[in-house]
């Protein structure tokens, strides 16, 4: 069947939007469809933080760099502003400091440690009060979340030919055929499904035996903070140290983890570790917490900003704790893999589920994708002849 595109893709967030560049970078003829009337899920809802020290070492550390390259080359073509802005871990108890310098000596990231007056000479916004030390890690970037994807979909559309529309709900996937809600037919080659946290309108019973659970995570943004002029960089707590797989290693860890269960279990209980960032026009956006599966409502709990804020207030100092935001997020993850991929009839592949890591890992897993779908060499020599 002749088709009018390569590939369509089915989602305009972060992972779809990965696809989109890595499939017309190859010279193909690339399709992409959002349901909304510009991306609404979890790439918009989120800190914008680039986040290669979180991964553990190895494959996934290897794609968080990856991803890395490629956010800095979107901002070298002036696609977006992306700042390279690093992070602080910071340890206001012995337990979390150990942790940190355990990594550290494992040489498996570039970080360093920090004493007490090197973090606060590199930021104003870490609480002294209590603080042991740091650890510094430079791989970190900050994007702005609700407005990247909107600028690399013009880029897209601009530069590398990719035709999109949204509002455009997609209903029905079958032999090289996109049945729309509106009745709309597209034609393509390769569906690739980028759905986010939908895991209902398309495909239900494979998602149903996928293993993918969701998460709902809360979040706030502050007013902006008077005479704020500096780039900061993004700040981590030693709660945090309890949520990414690179710390799992580290042997003072489960210490730290009884802690945090004997003197605080309401934080276990709602998944929180809290993290701040700091943005140019001086609003911070902290959060987070983690609600998975049968406990996720519609409704946000107060009990949980309350939560996040009091453990914010021991790890970082503001001049106004106004809050001007409030939103809560929804992604899939999986629980063994950074991502979901599996074909799921002919010619339509899955590709869902990077958990909280997506602005850290979706190019870097969509590039790892078409180099072995389709190698840049081949496109290369395919190109040449049309």
């Amino acid at each position: 069947m002749r088709t009018d595109f390569d590939v369509a893709i089915i989602g305009a967030g972060i992972v779809g939007l990965a696809h989109a560049w890595m499939a017309s970078a190859r010279g193909l003829r690339v399709l992409l469809l959002e349901r909304s009337a510009a991306a609404q899920g979890a790439t918009v809802r989120n800190f914008g933080m680039i986040w290669p020290v979180g991964q553990p070492a190895g494959e996934s550390q290897r794609l968080a760099l990856l991803s890395r390259e490629r956010w800095l080359q979107l901002d070298a073509l002036g696609v977006l502003q992306v700042e390279p802005c690093g992070s602080i871990h910071a340890a206001h108890h012995e337990d979390e400091l150990a942790v940190l310098e355990e990594f550290c000596q494992s040489g498996s990231h570039e970080v360093k440690m920090l004493s007490a007056a090197e973090v606060t000479e590199r930021t104003s916004l870490i609480n002294p009060d209590g603080l042991r030390g740091g650890m510094w890690s430079s791989t970190e970037l900050r994007v702005d979340p609700r407005s990247a994807p909107s600028k690399i979909t013009r880029w897209l559309t601009e530069n590398h030919g990719v035709q999109s529309h949204f509002q455009t709900l997609i209903t029905r996937v079958e032999k090289g055929r996109l049945h729309a809600a509106d009745g709309r037919v597209f034609t393509a080659e390769m569906t690739i499904l980028c759905s986010g946290s939908d895991l209902q309108t398309l495909f239900p019973d494979r998602f149903a035996n996928s293993g993918l659970q969701l998460c709902k995570l809360q979040m706030l943004r502050t007013v902006p903070q008077p005479a704020w002029t500096a780039m900061e960089p993004h700040v981590a707590s030693g709660l945090t140290l309890r949520h990414y797989a690179s710390f799992e290693g580290c042997p003072s860890l489960q210490a730290l983890k009884r802690r945090v269960a004997e003197q605080s279990p309401e934080l276990d209980r709602y998944g929180i570790h809290v993290m701040a960032s700091a943005f140019p026009g001086g609003e911070i956006v902290l959060g987070d917490s983690h609600e998975y599966g049968p406990e996720i409502t519609p409704f946000d709990k107060v009990e949980i900003d309350e939560l996040i804020l009091r453990e914010l207030r021991k790890v970082i100092r503001l001049s106004d704790w106004n809050i001007r935001d409030r939103w809560h997020g929804v992604y899939a993850k999986h629980p063994q893999r950074p991502i979901l991929e599996t074909e799921l009839d002919s010619g339509v592949r899955l590709f869902v589920g990077p958990g909280g890591a997506g602005m850290t890992l979706a190019f870097g897993l969509a590039e790892d994708a078409w180099d072995r779908w389709y190698p840049v060499q081949a496109a290369r020599h395919s190109n040449s002849h049309n």
